[in-house]
């Protein structure tokens, strides 16, 4: 009999540990729980707090406005004008003048391209002004050379297009005739009707004759009638048929 209550006592007392046990497990995890909950809601408050902060400051340099200025010059500090200046963040632009200089409003974080034939493009972000919201720049753009292969060009397609086109030519005259036929005497007579009269040639004409009047005042003016020189002239030009006879 005292065996069976011995052995009760202890089952008895097993029963209550195994309980006692259980309880203080459950109490822990239900703390542990409630603790995790806690630390889980205060990163993500901070979390939270954290993005509303960065889009407040995105938002606010979105709207602020700035007054970049700036000029484009190349690798000999020589200005490029007409520079396309494109805002690839609002997909704006202008156009520099003739001395290079540019001006256009826009945003911190903003990226800026600038573009120039026979330059390489060069990219360029706005950065946060000080408080004049004011900025000046100068853009070196880098000469951009391009080689490409030799390429001859040929006025026929083929030797045999070239053989046939030189056989066809017709040759013109050659200069020395062409000459000849600007020289003649209708040709001479065609240009000297249509040119005007000359101021300068016929002041000359009159300031000849005038001096001729004051040399051979006073005396017979010589003709060359009398000339032997002049008379030997003639024969000559006649015998060797310099003189014409015009239809």
């Amino acid at each position: 009999m005292n065996f069976i209550k011995s052995d009760y006592k202890r089952l008895t007392l097993i029963n209550v540990k195994k309980q006692f046990e259980q309880v203080f497990f459950f109490d822990i995890c239900s703390m542990n729980a409630r603790m995790l909950l806690k630390a889980l809601f205060v990163c993500l408050f901070l979390y939270g707090s954290n993005v509303v902060i960065a889009q407040e400051s995105q938002t606010t340099d979105s709207l602020r406005f700035v007054q970049l200025t700036g000029i484009v010059v190349n690798d000999s500090m020589e200005r490029l004008p007409f520079t396309a200046v494109y805002d690839k963040t609002t997909r704006r632009g202008v156009i520099a003048d003739y001395y290079g200089y540019f001006a256009l409003v826009v945003h911190p974080g903003d990226t800026l391209q600038f573009s120039y034939i026979g330059y390489k493009k060069k990219t360029f972000v706005i950065p946060m002004p000080d408080s004049t919201n004011e900025l000046s720049i100068v853009s070196l753009l880098e000469s951009d050379t391009i080689y490409t292969q030799a390429v001859t060009v040929y006025p026929w397609p083929s030797k045999e297009d070239f053989a046939e086109a030189f056989i066809s030519l017709k040759i013109d005259n050659d200069a020395i005739n062409r000459a000849k036929e600007r020289l003649s005497p209708q040709e001479m007579a065609f240009v000297y009707g249509d040119l005007s009269s000359d101021p300068s040639l016929s002041y000359g004409t009159q300031s000849q004759q005038y001096l001729n009047q004051i040399y051979y005042r006073g005396q017979q003016a010589p003709t060359n009638l009398l000339n032997p020189l002049a008379w030997s002239n003639f024969l000559k030009s006649l015998n060797n048929g310099d003189l014409k006879i015009m239809r």
